[in-house]
């Protein structure tokens, strides 16, 4: 970075965020109902309307405020990336199985397979729309939209990978791991913040460092969706989907780095078919991630990335930005704490 976006304080006010947060929620609306003609356009707004906590607008918002553009010059920017995000959700749930989002009936489930994929490839397609809200220039909106799309390929590959060692009969390095969790998910909190320093005027190799800088977000996410989907609660319909659906998770990927001797047996439940997977299999291998020590590693893991955020040079250039960073960073961590610390494990059930 350069001495341009030093002493850049401006941190984005509560109030203004919930406002312009509203104002993102009526944008994506706006270029739904526009783009769209029949049922299509109700069944991603019905998606849409379930919520979630907005965090890639809020933190393309808060990005732009902190770079010292107004808030609301980014609202076409915020609205983009959480089309964007959410057309990967209506596709997750349908290639995962899931039946349950945000504690309604997955797309796929209410409307079917067939309509699912549409929703979500409408949703694709929207984003290059919702920029032309985004206050600035052609010249930016192209350069925002070309980052657009070379951070949904590496979203796309992500995923792809995913799946490819979920396919493989054995089991998954940490490293492996990160690469497909860094690549489906870091890329889309990435996106955000490189496409509000490009309103904010910044060259486009400037942009990309700054967005590169906050990438960590994206894996201490998944690893604490991971987390939740075994300890916590993710508003589906039962704990442990991972497990069911045979995914290679931060805390299988650890517990085979602690104890590579029970591949076999771990890989024989996680390759059961998922009507085939019995409470009682998740709730042995929840037992064994907290008790074999997978659980506390991983939320070791998680620490790192917060303090791997914490120390960064290119964050401290920007306070205002690095504050609402690291208390995203925050509140994702603290509930992978506080279940390594007292773990809300699921009784076994003895057949």
């Amino acid at each position: 970075m350069t001495a341009n976006v030093l002493n850049i304080t401006q941190r984005p006010e509560p109030r203004q965020m919930e406002r312009s947060v509203q104002e993102v929620e009526r944008c994506m609306e706006q270029v739904v109902r526009s783009a769209s003609d029949g049922p299509l356009g109700e069944i991603v707004l019905e998606h849409l309307r379930t919520g979630g906590k907005r965090i890639r607008a809020r933190l393309a918002l808060a990005a732009v405020a902190a770079l010292g553009v107004p808030m609301d010059d980014g609202i076409g920017l915020a609205a983009a990336c959480e089309m964007l995000h959410n057309a990967t959700l209506i596709h997750d749930d349908l290639q995962d199985g899931d039946r349950v989002r945000r504690g309604k009936p997955a797309t796929w489930v209410a409307h079917g397979f067939e309509q699912a994929i549409n929703a979500g490839d409408l949703l694709l397609m929207l984003p290059s729309l919702a920029l032309e809200h985004t206050r600035t220039s052609e010249t930016i909106r192209w350069r925002i939209s070309r980052t657009m799309n070379r951070l949904s390929c590496f979203t796309a590959c992500g995923q792809s990978f995913e799946q490819s060692l979920q396919n493989r009969r054995k089991g998954v390095s940490w490293d492996e791991y990160t690469r497909a969790a860094e690549g489906k998910t870091g890329a889309f909190f990435s996106l955000p913040v490189e496409g509000a320093a490009l309103v904010a005027g910044f060259t486009p190799h400037q942009a990309r460092q700054l967005g590169e800088t906050v990438a960590p977000l994206g894996l201490l996410f998944q690893i604490q969706d991971d987390v939740l989907d075994l300890y916590g609660d993710k508003g589906r319909a039962k704990r442990g989907n991972d497990i069911r659906e045979g995914k290679l998770s931060a805390l299988v990927a650890t517990h085979l780095e602690l104890h590579p001797e029970d591949e076999r047996r771990l890989l024989e439940v996680l390759h059961t078919p998922r009507d085939q997977t019995t409470d009682e299999q998740v709730s042995t291998i929840a037992h064994l991630f907290a008790l074999q020590g997978a659980l506390e590693e991983v939320a070791n893991r998680a620490q790192r990335l917060f303090e791997e955020l914490n120390r960064s040079a290119v964050l401290h250039e920007v306070p205002g930005l690095r504050t609402f960073v690291l208390k995203v960073a925050r509140d994702l961590f603290e509930p992978m704490r506080m279940a390594a610390e007292q773990p809300i494990l699921p009784a076994v059930v003895n057949g």
